[in-house]
């Protein structure tokens, strides 16, 4: 073979390396595009949480594996009838709102018999129908006087003896606002997401004009007074846990300080785990994705911390590490081909890896962590290996969908690996996403802070709002106990009061649900 022949060979296989990367690539973003943005495996419903392993799967397959595939299909005959509801569905949807009876009776002059015109006596009635109605929203002005007393017989004595009420403290000092106005204001823009704009049409047609500025300013202030201080009580209480699940994602501040608006500002997500009797959200801006700010946010915590594979995260001293397996399986599911060959290609087994590891993760979740952890070990370290192995074992170019897949998922084996050493670590770091989507939604509905002061506010509002959320509580009474008791409250004096305004405590647990 001449040297020409030698470097066409060369270049052709060079060539067809990379067509396939390329039409690797050409699948990969078709599919960001136009596909399912869910991570489904085939053929049943597979993601990050709820996962099956292929045998389980073939369970509810195997009519079609014995099939005969000769065999004629019975015509199908189209049936008539009504969809059974489930008995007591209605009762169970209404059982816990008020109710009000409507006799209808006749009127005096129907209440004679037609034919003798006797007048009729009631026997009885029966029961029709119920129905739900809805009671809009209105508001009141409450103008509160304060009485005052004077003592006569000192008054006789030259003496000027008068005693005023006591008067409770406003939430906002000089201003229209009640504690339930405020809390409504936080309720609809971070509960359900609903920006200042669409609320100012909303109280409009309350019947005030109460413009997105004033809404804006009674949000800061009344976290900055009220707020915080449990804020930071809670963030206390955090740095207890023993373990954390941190995630972190983008958001827009215009006017921070020397930075172009178009910036990307973070809205950082630390929790505690699920197995704790207290539960704990906690968001944090900051202007930057740096590292030092977890590591400054978590000053003092020696426990598990829960992340994906940003390095950033090294930033923080002093503790364990514990990685992602979803991230692992999310660059396999990329390389999956979207139309089946009949043989299973690199990404499918590694994803099928992945699957069998959640699905041993369903089976123990009920289970305390003790007994979590003698399970997990005894059922995933057994795959683990085999997982490991095949990922050492297994060749791919680097630039590749499989090439990459699986150096992420070495460089993350030794942080994956660490969540069993205690049984309240989890494989995955899905709890802390599914804990910041609350601020991911709301913020495709205003995009924008206008503000650092507006930003931080909003990661305090979030943080008790998903913290009351996490402990069973309704978001609208909490706060609106809140704002109503804590201005008469002093806390500052003496901060171990604050104990009972924590969506744990008794009282709030018993009013506030």
């Amino acid at each position: 073979m001449t040297e020409m022949e030698k470097m066409l060979l060369e270049q052709n296989k060079q060539l067809v390396t990379q067509i396939a990367l390329l039409t690797e690539q050409v699948q990969v973003l078709t599919q960001k595009l136009y596909g399912r943005s869910s991570e489904k495996s085939t053929p049943a419903d597979e993601n990050q949480i709820n996962l099956f392993n292929t045998e389980e799967l073939n369970i509810f397959n195997e009519a079609e594996i014995v099939a005969d595939k000769s065999a004629v299909e019975p015509k199908e005959v189209e049936q008539f009838g009504r969809k059974r509801r489930t008995p007591g569905h209605k009762a169970r949807l209404i059982k816990d709102l008020p109710v009000i009876e409507v006799d209808c009776i006749l009127h005096k002059d129907d209440s004679n018999c037609e034919w003798c015109n006797t007048d009729l006596r009631p026997i009885g009635r029966e029961y029709i129908r119920e129905e739900v109605e809805f009671i809009p929203a209105h508001l009141k002005v409450r103008k509160i006087y304060r009485h005052a007393y004077e003592c006569p017989c000192c008054k006789k004595d030259g003496a000027d003896a008068i005693v005023k009420a006591e008067l409770p403290r406003p939430v906002i000092p000089k201003s229209l606002a009640s504690a339930s106005s405020v809390a409504w204001l936080f309720h609809q823009k971070y509960e359900m997401s609903l920006p200042f704009h669409r609320q100012e049409k909303e109280w409009q047609n309350y019947g005030i004009a109460l413009s997105r500025t004033t809404m804006a300013n009674w949000v800061i202030k009344a976290a900055e007074l009220w707020l915080k201080p449990l804020y930071n009580l809670l963030h206390q209480k955090l740095l207890t846990a023993n373990c954390l699940f941190v995630d972190e994602t983008t958001t827009q501040v215009l006017n921070e300080p020397n930075r172009k608006a178009t910036s990307n500002s973070y809205m950082w997500l630390y929790r505690n785990s699920t197995d704790a009797d207290q539960q704990i959200v906690l968001y944090q801006y900051s202007p930057t994705r740096a590292g030092e700010n977890a590591e400054k946010f978590l000053s003092g915590y020696t426990g598990y911390i829960h992340c994906d594979g940003y390095e950033g995260y090294n930033k923080v001293k002093n503790v364990t590490r514990v990685g992602c397996l979803a991230h692992i399986r999310r660059k396999f599911h990329e390389g999956v081909p979207k139309t089946s060959t009949g043989k299973k290609s690199q990404c499918e087994i590694g994803l099928d890896y992945c699957n069998t590891l959640f699905s041993i993760e369903k089976e123990i979740a009920h289970l305390p962590p003790e007994e979590r952890l003698k399970k997990r070990k005894k059922k995933a370290i057994p795959i683990l290996n085999e997982f490991w192995g095949w990922v050492e074992t297994t060749n791919a170019l680097p630039s590749s969908v499989l090439g990459k897949a699986l150096s992420y998922a070495k460089k993350q084996k030794p942080y994956l690996m660490n969540y069993l050493l205690d049984g309240e670590c989890q494989i995955s770091n899905n709890l802390a996403e599914r804990s910041i989507r609350p601020f991911v939604v709301g913020r495709k509905a205003w995009n924008f802070y206008a503000s650092p002061k507006g930003a931080e506010s909003s990661s305090i509002a979030y943080s008790i709002i998903e913290t009351a959320k996490a402990n069973n509580l309704n978001v609208f009474k909490y706060l609106t106990y809140l704002f109503k008791e804590l201005p008469n409250t002093p806390f500052k004096e003496e901060s171990d009061l604050l104990e009972d305004y924590l969506p744990w405590s008794p009282e709030i647990q018993a009013n506030c649900k």
